[in-house]
Order: C-alpha cells, then structure tokens, then sequence
C-alpha cells in the first residue's frame, strides 16, 4: 500500500506565555506532535487537552525532539531556561534550535555561537504578530527568521504553520534587526498619532472622527520609505524630491506655535525638527529630509 501522508515533524516548545500558547496551538491543529514546558506549569494545561504533551523540566523537553522552539520573555529567560537546566554542558548535536524570544543582535549572534559550540543548528526569529494574528493567514503575521539557510529551508514548512515567514540572511542578528527596525518606525507613528490627538484633545472634535482620516494620511505617507531607500543607495539625497528640506523646515514653527497655544507638549516633536534645522545648517536645503538618517548614525 502506498504512504499518502507525510508525517509532520514533531515540536517542542519552551515558553507558554500569551504567544508561546498561540504557536503551540496552531501546531497541535496542524497535526504536529507536540512537547510543550513552562516554568509555571498551570499554562501547560491547555494545550494539555488539546493534546500537547507536557513534561516537567526543559531538558526533557529538548531531549523529546530535534525541532526545539524557544519563545520566553527575553534573553536572560533563554539563558535561565537552558543554562539553568544543565542543557549548557549537553552535548546539542543534531538539535535545531529556532529562538522566538525577542532579543537585540548581538543577543542573536552570541546565542548563535552558543549554540554553534554545542553542535546545534540555530535560526533565530522576530515575530511580526500579536499572538491574536497566529494561525490567521488572512491578518498578514509573519516572522522574520535569520542564520543557517539550510535550516531554515529543512524547518520552512512547520514554520509556516503558525504565521508567514521571511527569511533575511545567515547573519544571526538580522532577524532581531529587522524586528527593531520596524519596531522602531511603528512607535514613531504611534509618537505621531498622539500629538494628533493630543491637538484636539480640549476641542469639540469627536477623536472616532479624526481616526480615519489619521489613518487615510498615514497610509498615504506610508510609500515615502521607498523614496528615502532610493536616495540611500544612490547617494543623492535631491533625487524626487517634492517638498525640500528648507521648505519643511520653514514651516516647523507652525506646528511649534499651534502645539503651544493647544496647550500641548511639543516634546514629541521637537527632537525630529532639531535634527532637521541641524541639517539644513550643515547640507542642502534643496535636499529630501533623508540626511537625518546620517545624523543619527554618526
């Protein structure tokens, strides 16, 4: 009789928090054999019933599978988890580890060469998700997944399951710098966002009513990031550009005054508009307001 099914690779997870529980659950309905530990074992009991295998410590729970997924609350905990456990004098040949903890990268490369030393394999992993976006193809979650190619493209499959993945490079601190990096731009929206609210704040204006309209202007901005990339690589910061550096600065004042008389804290903004005035002293004011990016760097 010939085998139609495949059997799918087996799973262990290490973290049961809020977005451990999420990956391992998507797992378990994929048909994925799973071995799940948790320092508080109550978060265990879940995806106990919904047949997850339960153990008591981590190391028996590396030693269930070669797949190993780590999902903890940061690098300490990974080091808590495994080191703390003895797993740190184990001989991990032939383990493939995939660290899911959120870490900065040079956290990433120094995990990489632990693992290396102990003959494990190692990607390491950035989720761009809420736990709410797991297993839910359709809310656009992803992970970002960085270090051996070969182990990524072996585990791509099971990887899949929980969220879409995106590979960026054998360098074991991509993953983590891709996930700072937007991140990063996400909390400066969110910066944005409040002073826009903060400027209505005392006035007859209903906030649901600016939200779309907020919304509409961010995701119209939003293509401007490819024009900023475009001048990166080419070196030429007046390439496209529509508004000039020395016409933005000019009109910072308006905001500066408008925020004053709101009665608002201006503190959002004003560390972006120095850098911008910093740059108009020392470039072109027919330049884009890409130079702030030199600025920060050096």
């Amino acid at each position: 009789m010939a085998q139609n099914t495949v059997e799918k690779t087996p799973v262990t997870m290490l973290g049961l928090g809020a977005m451990g529980t999420a990956l391992g659950r998507t797992w378990l309905a994929a048909g994925h054999a799973l071995t799940v530990w948790n320092r508080t074992p109550a978060r265990a009991a879940a995806l106990a019933t919904e047949g997850a295998k339960v153990v008591d410590t981590a190391a028996e729970a590396v030693a269930a599978n070669t797949l190993i997924v780590l999902c903890l609350l940061d690098d300490t905990s990974v080091d808590e988890v495994l080191a703390g456990t003895d797993l740190a004098g184990t001989d991990l040949a032939g383990t493939d580890l995939v660290n899911l903890t959120t870490s900065t990268p040079a956290q990433a490369r120094a995990r990489a060469e632990w693992a290396r030393e102990r003959g494990a394999r190692y990607l390491d992993g950035g989720i761009m998700a809420v736990p709410p976006m797991i297993g839910v193809p359709e809310t656009g979650g992803y992970v970002f997944y960085s270090g051996s190619r070969n182990l990524f493209e072996r585990h791509q499959e099971t990887l899949s399951v929980p969220a879409g993945t995106t590979y960026v490079g054998e360098d074991a601190g991509f993953a983590a710098l891709h996930d700072v990096a937007l991140l990063s731009a996400m909390y400066g929206m969110f910066a944005g966002a409040a002073h826009a609210f903060a400027l209505i704040r005392k006035e007859d204006i209903d906030p649901a009513a600016l939200a779309p309209l907020l919304a509409d202007w961010l995701v119209a901005m939003a293509p401007a990031v490819h024009q900023t990339a475009d001048q990166l690589r080419s070196g030429d910061y007046t390439k496209g550009v529509v508004s000039s550096l020395a016409m933005q600065v000019a009109g910072t004042p308006t905001f500066l005054s408008t925020a004053e008389q709101q009665g608002v804290s201006p503190e959002l903004l004003s560390p972006y508009f120095e850098l911008m005035r910093r740059l108009l002293a020392e470039g072109s004011g027919e330049e884009d307001l890409t130079g702030v990016i030199d600025l920060l760097v050096n």
